[in-house]
């Protein structure tokens, strides 16, 4: 199928979205990272917060819609957020989530937030009031609480005692939030831990979020599923039910494999991103921040989530050039073959000329990857950041 199939005015309005569209990037993205056998570095790569927000802002300038940058603490950890955040608006960008951490503590081995000893879970919670202060100076608006917590052997833990007292240290956070603050709440099915992780999936994580109230979100991964997980049906509920406050988009052939978005199953993509389209999720005020969450070991870094942003913006254009009509008087009128026909429709369309001519009408290079490639900025960083810690970890 071509563009020339679909309407002009399906055209323009799929132009309109496509262009409100927003994806925020990760800082932790950009330094050496990798797998827990090897991380390969990469020359040129940040230093510090400032030059991974440097590095984010090229994403932005030849993506045109990579606006925000997530932190990681204590990885980003600076002297001066107010100076940070104005570093971010002088590469184009600004602060999005600000994310905690809560797995390279010695002293979480055994749980952060559902720790046994109130000492321990008081730390853990004492480090999200700083990452709410860290919010507040940087105009972040979102805490993204991943939870590693768990147990390895049947009997190690009391599974319920542990849910109570996550709930209990959630609570505590999310009373510390402003009012024009949100916790969002990510899970996965499994890994660091093998019998139990503590928030599993998504409606543990949702039952948290109804008892902490409005403003408590899950953010799902789509690499944080089993196999063969129907990740669409997951978005639709929790679309649903009002609380589906994040993305977190990669890849994965087996496990969470953090690759570019897109890159084991484009279709699953366009499947998930039907759902946001069809269900009114991509609409700038709809409350679901979109955000990457790659980190692999080979790629380029910037050139890595350029490919992921143009990846998702391929599948959002073609959900968007979905017959919603034809679409829904197939699926009403029981007409199975008709439905997916015009479903695959949508899915086989070329969008690429589509999405070329959008960056035109931005002042925009066709090619993001062409155009940076072309700026030498990766030269320049590569002969310019020589020496000192390279941020990532295991780096």
């Amino acid at each position: 199928m071509t563009l020339t199939d679909s309407t002009p005015a399906r055209i323009a309005a799929a132009t309109a979205a496509l262009r409100a569209q927003t994806i925020e990037v990760p800082s932790w993205a950009f330094g050496n990272s990798g797998t827990r056998f090897k991380v390969f570095a990469q020359a040129g790569v940040p230093r510090d917060p400032y030059e991974k927000i440097a590095d984010a802002g090229q994403v932005n300038l030849y993506t045109g819609i990579a606006p925000r940058v997530s932190l990681h603490i204590p990885w980003d950890k600076v002297e001066d957020y107010d100076d940070l955040a104005r570093h971010a608006k002088d590469n184009g960008v600004a602060v999005g989530a600000i994310n905690s951490n809560l797995f390279q503590d010695d002293e979480y081995m055994l749980g952060s937030l559902t720790h046994a000893e109130p000492r321990i879970r008081a730390k853990a919670v004492a480090h999200h009031l700083e990452c709410i202060d860290i919010m507040r100076a940087t105009g972040s608006r979102d805490l993204k609480i991943w939870l590693p917590d768990g147990t390895n052997y049947p009997g190690q833990d009391s599974i319920m005692a542990r849910q109570d007292r996550l709930a209990e240290s959630l609570a505590t956070i999310y009373a510390a939030l402003d009012p024009d603050q949100r916790l969002i709440l990510e899970y996965k099915f499994f890994e660091p831990y093998t019998y139990t992780m503590d928030i599993p999936d998504w409606g543990t994580s949702l039952l948290h979020c109804m008892a902490l109230g409005e403003r408590a979100m899950v953010v799902l991964d789509t690499g944080h599923h089993a196999p063969n997980t129907n990740i669409e049906f997951i978005v639709a509920q929790l679309l649903r039910a009002g609380r589906l406050g994040a993305f977190d988009f990669n890849s994965r052939f087996y496990a969470d494999d953090d690759m570019m978005v897109g890159s084991a199953d484009p279709f699953q993509l366009f499947r998930i991103m039907h759902e946001i389209v069809s269900n009114g999720a991509l609409a700038p005020d709809s409350g679901v921040s979109f955000m990457l969450d790659q980190n692999h070991n080979i790629e380029p870094k910037i050139q890595g989530q350029i490919r992921s942003i143009m990846n998702i913006q391929e599948a959002t254009a073609k959900a968007l050039l979905v017959d919603a009509e034809a679409l829904t008087a197939a699926q009403l009128s029981g007409d199975v073959l008709g439905a997916n026909g015009t479903f695959m429709d949508a899915y086989n369309t070329d969008v690429r000329p589509l999405l070329a001519d959008l960056r035109v009408a931005q002042g925009l290079d066709p090619d993001p990857i062409v155009a940076f490639k072309a700026s030498g900025y990766a030269e320049k960083v590569a002969a310019d950041r020589i020496g000192g810690t390279q941020a990532g970890w295991g780096a």
